[in-house]
């Protein structure tokens, strides 16, 4: 694992003169932007003034589509110059801080972790129908082998207004970071360690609550700061208390103090899952600030370096069992 210091040698001696390269890229696609803007405002001025003049209906027609085709044209080259800004920073910097936390880890930013592994932790059951992601990362930590990525799950919910009118917008079921390694057994059943948010919003009446998930018998642990932040569930009570030692409980409870957001396991077939919501776009490039600064490289660096972190917290690393 690469320190601090390290990163910030990387940047010093090859990421800024990169972002560098790219900020007048950069500073083309904003003012495109600002152009957009400011062409809409004042195509909507101008046709309300042409209406104004009670010109022929065909001139107004003509002006409206002729302005709209122009700004269509217009919005997609930005599009295209943004998206070729996009690739080049992925492949040239953010390839760079995954290379320098582990140069045999294989980063694919145009791909995310497979639907199958995202369906098969069953930690958001809840169907989607948008399934969208990148920055996948593959590895391994010693004996431990992983995969990562970013992910963003929504379904489309419809609504019918009072006069019968139809509306569709999207809901958000995850957005964040998505992970899972091997945890070196074979898991009979199926165990879930979730946000605790209805005991914590609801108290006394949450308990109560906490037993209709519908994924297994709920599972009453020791360890009271644990037992604050998380509920466990489970097919196989002796199975559960088996794999959530002391030990794992401890560093699930450092996990999340130490990320922040809401983070949620389980522990399927001989994997463990891992996710941590965090509701904004990672690992891209900020079209509306200067990218030549170190703390988006130390921001991203965290990141990529939860896996780690995950890793040896959770001592997986530590072989207390063999697969059978």
């Amino acid at each position: 694992m690469a320190s601090a210091n390290e990163l910030k040698l990387l940047y010093e001696n090859q990421l800024k003169e990169k972002l560098s390269a790219l900020e007048s890229t950069r500073k083309k696609i904003l003012n495109r932007y600002i152009l957009t803007f400011l062409f809409l405002a004042g195509l909507i001025a101008g046709n309300f003034f042409l209406v104004s003049l009670n010109p022929p209906e065909a001139l107004i027609v003509i002006s409206i589509f002729g302005s709209a085709t122009f700004l269509i044209w217009f919005m997609y080259e930005t599009g295209k110059i943004n998206k070729k800004y996009r690739v080049t920073f992925k492949s040239g910097v953010v390839a760079e801080v995954v290379k320098l936390i582990n140069p045999e880890w294989q980063y694919l930013y145009d791909h995310c972790m497979s639907q199958e592994s995202y369906q098969r932790s069953g930690i958001f059951p809840h169907h989607y129908d948008r399934y969208e992601g990148d920055d996948f990362v593959t590895g391994q930590i010693e004996q431990t082998d992983f995969q990562f990525s970013e992910l963003h799950t929504q379904y489309k919910q419809v609504t019918y207004g009072p006069k019968g009118q139809r509306r569709e917008h999207w809901v958000t079921i995850f957005r964040g970071v998505f992970l899972h390694a091997d945890f070196n057994k074979n898991f009979s059943g199926t165990t879930f360690v979730l946000p605790d948010t209805a005991e914590r919003l609801l108290g006394k009446f949450g308990q109560s609550l906490q037993k209709m998930s519908g994924r297994g018998e709920l599972v009453k642990l020791e360890n009271l700061e644990f037992e604050k932040q998380f509920v466990v569930y489970s097919s196989d009570q002796v199975e559960s208390r088996y794999i959530l030692t002391p030990t794992i409980m401890e560093a699930m409870v450092n996990l999340s103090n130490r990320f922040g957001g809401e983070i949620y396991f389980s522990f399927v077939g001989s994997r463990v899952y891992f996710a941590n919501s965090i509701n904004e776009a990672l690992f891209e490039p900020n079209i509306f600030r200067s990218g030549v600064n170190f703390s988006d490289m130390k921001e991203m660096y965290d990141l990529f370096e939860m896996i780690s972190v995950l890793v040896n917290e959770l001592n997986l690393n530590t072989r207390i069992w063999t697969k059978e």
